[in-house]
């Protein structure tokens, strides 16, 4: 019940930032236009400052070190897994756009934004968790800029490889790996190493104020009577996770690796996933709803899933 009860309040918190964004969005102080500029904030400075402090606050060990290495190919294989599953089962519908939003809707998931501060409260002894979230961001951005952009499109010329390897996310990462490896986080001043963590630690309001801004452009009524949006927060809310649960209980691996894996499976929709519809014009409401419905139903989901981390 701790577990449930730590998921409830950090899920609750996060939703709660989305009020002051909704609010101003409503009372015409804060409008879509200005969510391109807040958002280049969160994806070039408070992401990036994430990803480094969480690596900043950790000792070198060669054997956590293995250990995220595996999971960054336990990951990744287990999104592609899926997302080719899926694709089997909805293969003759694949032409149709919405059955190719319910396919990267259900596989791409907040992990960074919304799903470091999750892991981090759930298992506070375990600072290596917060390095297996960042980890899980970049393989899902591989998947992002190769599987996800054709699956919009459907078109393989919008396929960047390039996108994939050099992007704010993977060279943080590249620049936390090599400070931790050789020890930085004993050497930087505690001033700059908290000024780096601070900054880090406003990437869950701001990607929750946009969010909250983007839910003041929707009507309340038509984000909750779509019901196709409903089958990918199934997806991504339900049946995602309780498959990474599966893969987590059987591998021989630390319980915080297995927690990591299966708790950030668990997460709402990425909204990653609106960047992309909105650049290639595809499904544009549809991502938006998902991404939006799927954030205010975890509060109900990622509780549930956490009784099952005594299992694992």
């Amino acid at each position: 019940m701790i577990a449930f009860k730590t998921a409830l309040l950090s899920v609750f918190v996060a939703l709660m930032y989305m009020l002051p964004g909704y609010l101003l969005g409503k009372a015409k102080k804060a409008a879509a236009g200005h969510l391109s500029t807040m958002s280049a904030v969160l994806i070039y400075v408070c992401s990036p400052c994430m990803i480094i402090s969480s690596f900043l606050s950790m000792e070198f060990s060669a054997e956590d070190l293995r250990n995220m290495g595996l999971f960054f190919l336990v990951s990744f294989a287990f999104e592609v897994a899926f997302l080719l599953t899926l694709y089997l089962i909805l293969r003759k519908k694949f032409h149709i756009n919405k059955y190719r939003m319910l396919a990267i809707g259900s596989t791409l998931g907040n992990c960074g934004f919304f799903g470091m501060p999750l892991i981090k409260a759930l298992l506070p002894d375990h600072p290596e968790v917060a390095c297996y979230s960042s980890i899980f961001v970049i393989s899902m951005n591989i998947l992002v800029f190769t599987a996800a952009v054709y699956c919009l499109t459907q078109e393989k010329k919008y396929i960047s490889l390039y996108s994939a390897v050099i992007n704010p996310a993977v060279l943080s990462l590249l620049v936390a790996l090599i400070l931790y490896i050789v020890g930085a986080g004993e050497y930087i001043p505690a001033t700059c190493s908290n000024a780096i963590d601070l900054m880090g630690k406003m990437t869950t309001p701001v990607c929750m104020l946009i969010l909250g801004i983007r839910l003041s452009t929707i009507r309340i009524r038509e984000l909750v009577s779509e019901p196709f949006v409903y089958f990918i927060c199934i997806g991504k809310l339900i049946v995602f996770p309780l498959m990474a649960f599966v893969v987590a209980f059987f591998l021989p691996v630390p319980y915080s690796f297995k927690a990591s894996l299966f708790i950030l499976g668990a997460v709402p929709c990425a909204s990653v996933i609106l960047n992309m519809a909105e650049i290639h014009g595809k499904e544009q409401k549809l991502s938006a709803n998902c991404i939006l419905l799927s954030t205010l139903l975890c509060i109900f989901t990622i509780p549930a899933m956490s009784l099952l981390l005594q299992l694992l």
